[in-house]
């Protein structure tokens, strides 16, 4: 039976974009306008694989999706590194002079602040999904109102590129991972990135303790992101992403940060994606 993949967002959307590059466009997609519905797609079984964003090279991690991973016991089987083209797009026949408002994802909107900054009479709105935001324009043929999103999406819902390339740095990436709820698609051999969750107490040294443990178990530490515990004042949950040539090596790591850290968890063994 096909497996069916849950995206955040509709078709046309940068999760879309990743569906088809990873898997194939040859793939069934469960359409979900929000993370936590994306995660209780997989959680009920209605999904066996989900598409997640996690962070973006301008605007930084989504830090709540590292939360929803971690407390739905979730397992991040790979990743994918899509470089993203924010383009302001509307119906035909207008400029952006003629437009009031832009709507778009809070994500898509941080990376294009220096563009919006030129238009400070431009009302900014949030919205639910890139891809989203320009269907509502075709379908409402709503003048005055642009979009932020893909060239996929100004081409599938019939709407003009007004500005291509708006994202503040032109090397733009996003690094989306595939999640499942069961660990360990392929073998030790082919693993050669690991995402690991532990808690700390606010002690001097504790964890630089941790990483020199990494960093002598010849592991990369490619991403540190800390998180407060609020029921736990001055703890703090770390998540931590380590690349490694030999399977062995973060074997033995993992094995010693266990011993050191409490509430120790691995969130994910997989392969790293080509940036």
């Amino acid at each position: 039976m096909e497996t069916k993949i849950a995206i955040q967002g509709i078709k046309g959307s940068f999760h879309h974009q990743v569906a088809g590059e990873y898997f194939g466009d040859d793939v069934t997609l469960e359409e979900c306008m929000s993370f936590p519905v994306l995660v209780q797609s997989l959680v009920q079984s209605r999904t066996g694989l989900g598409i997640m964003a996690l962070e973006n090279s301008i605007a930084g991690s989504i830090i709540p999706n590292y939360a929803l991973i971690d407390h739905n016991n979730l397992h991040i089987i790979g990743e994918h590194i899509l470089n993203i083209h924010m383009n302001l797009m509307a119906l035909e026949g207008q400029t952006v002079a003629d437009i009031k408002e832009i709507h778009s994802h809070p994500m898509a909107l941080l990376q294009c602040s220096e563009f919006f900054a030129k238009y400070p009479d431009i009302k900014l709105v949030e919205s639910a999904d890139t891809a989203e935001s320009a269907r509502l324009i075709r379908e409402g043929n709503l003048k005055g109102i642009a979009a932020v999103g893909s060239p996929i999406a100004a081409q599938m819902f019939g709407l003009s590129i007004l500005a291509a390339g708006i994202h503040n740095i032109k090397n733009n990436q996003t690094r989306f991972v595939i999640i499942k709820t069961q660990n360990k698609a392929i073998p030790k051999e082919e693993i050669n990135k690991a995402s690991i969750k532990f808690e700390l107490d606010d002690t001097p040294g504790s964890l630089a303790t941790v990483l020199n443990v990494m960093n002598n178990c010849k592991l990369n530490l490619t991403k540190i992101q800390s998180m407060p515990i609020a029921e736990t004042p001055f703890k703090y949950s770390f998540f931590v992403d380590v690349t490694f040539e030999k399977y062995k090596h973060y074997e033995k790591a993992k094995a010693i940060v266990e011993l050191m850290t409490t509430h120790f968890k691995v969130l994910g063994e997989y392969k790293k994606g080509k940036a």
